[in-house]
């Protein structure tokens, strides 16, 4: 009996600390991808899972995915406040045939990390990176190419407020008709997104920078070529659109800038607008000028609604 009771004991106490394992397992703060891993296992260093989609639910909230070694890691969806890394290791996701590489869908309070990665849709792909929902989200040295639709979707719903920051991205997607290289366009304007987009290429599509109804964004030190139609658009018919555009050039696109109408505002302070094809700033919305910028060379310049001295 004594040894019944013993041996049963001893079985309860291994199956707790069992259970106890697989609990922080499944909670750990930083986990681990690799080409050569397997889904099945806890993503540790030495025990890597394959895609990211298998990470995630083993990664804490405010956690961290990391890749071991060059591989794809497959799209994926985020809904809780996480950092996935590609480190120096050519990290990617091939999105062939998928709405999305990467979808952040998630609480209000969240913020994602998405940094150092290439995502490819292989000419059949639709997103790179949408945004549904999040509190904040960070974009940061990631390649995004063969997408038929935008390179970054951000696309908040009613009555939500969310940061976006993205630094050191080039994007080139597809020259169709919709494409777009970051799409800021909240369902409706009572959405409010800022955008702080800082060392950013994009070449090779329909629109450069779209801002829509509810968005404000600050783009600087960045380069917005071979546009199909626009370089920055910025566009709204009742909520409010700002773009602040600083140490930029828009160059070779149809036209440079686009200023819809409406309540928008763009502002251009050391600007280079030049050699595109139709107008270098067209439309019916405000442009503010600082009085340093560069236009020339264009099929027509045109002009700003406002120059204002700099303090």
């Amino acid at each position: 009996m004594n040894k019944f009771r013993f041996t049963l004991q001893t079985l309860l106490v291994a199956l707790f600390t069992l259970a106890f394992a697989s609990l922080a397992q499944a909670q750990a703060t930083r986990t681990w991808v690799s080409g050569v891993g397997d889904d099945a296992n806890p993503c540790s260093r030495t025990a890597p899972c394959k895609t990211f989609a298998g990470a995630i639910s083993k990664t804490a909230t405010g956690g961290e995915i990391n890749a071991i070694d060059p591989a794809g890691f497959g799209v994926v969806t985020l809904t809780k406040s996480i950092t996935i890394d590609g480190g120096g290791t050519q990290s990617s996701i091939l999105s062939a045939g998928s709405t999305q590489a990467i979808l952040v869908n998630a609480p209000a309070t969240s913020h994602v990390v998405i940094r150092n990665l290439s995502l490819n849709g292989a000419g059949t792909g639709s997103f790179g990176i949408r945004m549904l929902a999040g509190g904040s989200m960070s974009v940061e040295k990631v390649t995004i190419s063969g997408m038929t639709n935008h390179g970054i979707q951000i696309n908040m719903a009613n009555g939500t407020n969310s940061s976006v920051y993205i630094k050191d991205c080039f994007i080139r997607t597809g020259e169709t008709t919709v494409s777009r290289g970051i799409n800021i366009q909240p369902v409706s304007g009572t959405a409010n997104v800022t955008a702080a987009i800082d060392n950013v290429r994009m070449e090779r599509m329909f629109v450069g920078l779209y801002v829509g109804e509810g968005g404000k964004a600050t783009l600087r030190n960045s380069i917005i070529s071979n546009m199909s139609y626009a370089g920055v658009v910025t566009e709204a018919v009742s909520g409010n659109a700002q773009s602040n555009i600083i140490n930029t050039a828009l160059v070779h696109n149809g036209i440079g800038l686009q200023a819809g109408a409406g309540p928008t505002i763009t502002r251009i302070n050391n600007v280079t607008i030049a050699n595109n094809n139709t107008q270098g700033i067209i439309g019916a919305g405000n442009v503010i000028s600082f009085g340093n910028n560069n236009v020339f060379g264009n099929a027509t310049d045109g002009g700003v609604t406002q120059t204002v001295p700099q303090i």
